[in-house]
């Protein structure tokens, strides 16, 4: 019962409000600062009888006559004095309210939500949260690394930004940029029997293989080799399914398992010390694609526009900054991760 006559209440004051010109408190706030009628009417470029006519209606809205005149001009009355302690600041909250506060990422406190693969996370989360947590102290970043159907929950506000393998098709609602391609390779330990020899499909058939969780796979845009190879095993071959990547890593470096996958996770020193990535057999192209979207509802947002670019630019940031010790640890053909 509370809170129907709660809502009740609500329903009263909205009606109440719709009879209200909002244009009359900004002709009271005038009035109040010049205690004038015609010098209101000059800040607000009107005639002084229609501003003596608003006076009037500001009368009848409030029931009280608001001014009085004496020797000293238009003197406030209690009730004029009341609104005006609190009618500077409910024109400002109706202006910050119509026109928009200006963003400030390193007071901004809200939450955002990326949907991400943990290949990209192990390689892009460190360099990234250390940029955000530098100019956007406040910022709360929550991360999805399992979740399907991520167009959908992107329009349905239940992401706010997604990074993965790119799809076939994107309708027209989302906006996407390209963050790269990054050729797949064979993830082993370091003395792994893989790292002496070419690599054929023959002699991986002959490992057991771990396979991390994609999501989204048949919306993937891929080459059919490229299906075969992230979905394919042999028959007679053992296989590890894992949605954690760092459990695959350990499992990698203690076994003779080894992992496809994207060559610039081990832009990740540390999470991939002892994993080496070696290319996949001669004969097919294995070049995976990844994009940035976000749905284009949130195009006019200051917070997400800005958070597009910190992406962008830490990636950017990332690709530069590959040392040359880094890149002795991939072949020449597997390039770390770039916006294009």
């Amino acid at each position: 019962m509370i809170y129907m006559n709660l809502n009740h209440v609500a329903a009263m004051d909205t009606l109440n409000l719709n009879k209200v010109d909002l244009n009359l408190l900004v002709a009271l706030q005038a009035l109040l600062e010049e205690r004038s009628v015609s010098r209101a009417a000059e800040r607000l470029h009107i005639t002084q009888p229609a501003m003596s006519k608003t006076l009037a209606r500001l009368r009848d809205l409030f029931e009280d006559p608001l001014f009085t005149r004496s020797n000293r001009g238009m003197q406030p009355t209690p009730r004029a004095e009341e609104l005006a302690t609190e009618l500077g600041v409910v024109l400002h909250d109706i202006t910050r309210l119509v026109s928009g506060s200006r963003f400030d990422p390193y007071t901004y406190s809200g939450e955002i939500t990326l949907a991400l693969s943990e290949y990209v996370g192990v390689a892009l989360l460190p360099s990234l949260i250390r940029r955000l947590h530098q100019h956007a102290p406040r910022l709360s970043i929550r991360t999805i690394t399992r979740v399907e159907n991520q167009l959908e929950q992107l329009a349905t506000g239940s992401l706010d930004f997604a990074i993965h393998i790119a799809q076939a098709h994107y309708p027209e609602e989302f906006r996407t940029q390209v963050l790269g391609t990054a050729p797949a390779a064979i993830l082993v330990r370091e003395d792994h029997p893989l790292t002496h020899g070419d690599i054929t499909w023959e002699r991986l058939a002959l490992y057991p293989v771990i396979r991390v969780y994609v999501p989204d796979l048949e919306q993937v845009e891929l080459a059919r080799s490229s299906e075969a190879f992230m979905r394919v095993r042999h028959p007679q071959q053992g296989s590890l399914e894992t949605s954690h990547l760092m459990t695959a890593m350990e499992v990698l470096r203690s076994t003779d398992y080894f992992l496809p996958g994207p060559a610039y996770v081990l832009q990740n020193s540390h999470a991939t010390d002892g994993i080496v990535a070696l290319p996949t057999p001669p004969g097919s192209d294995h070049t995976l694609k990844y994009m940035l979207v976000a749905h284009r509802r949130t195009s006019h947002s200051a917070m997400h526009c800005w958070l597009w670019d910190q992406v962008l630019d830490t990636i950017r940031t990332m690709a530069a900054e590959t040392t040359a010790a880094q890149r002795v640890r991939y072949p020449a053909m597997l390039s770390p991760l770039a916006p294009q």
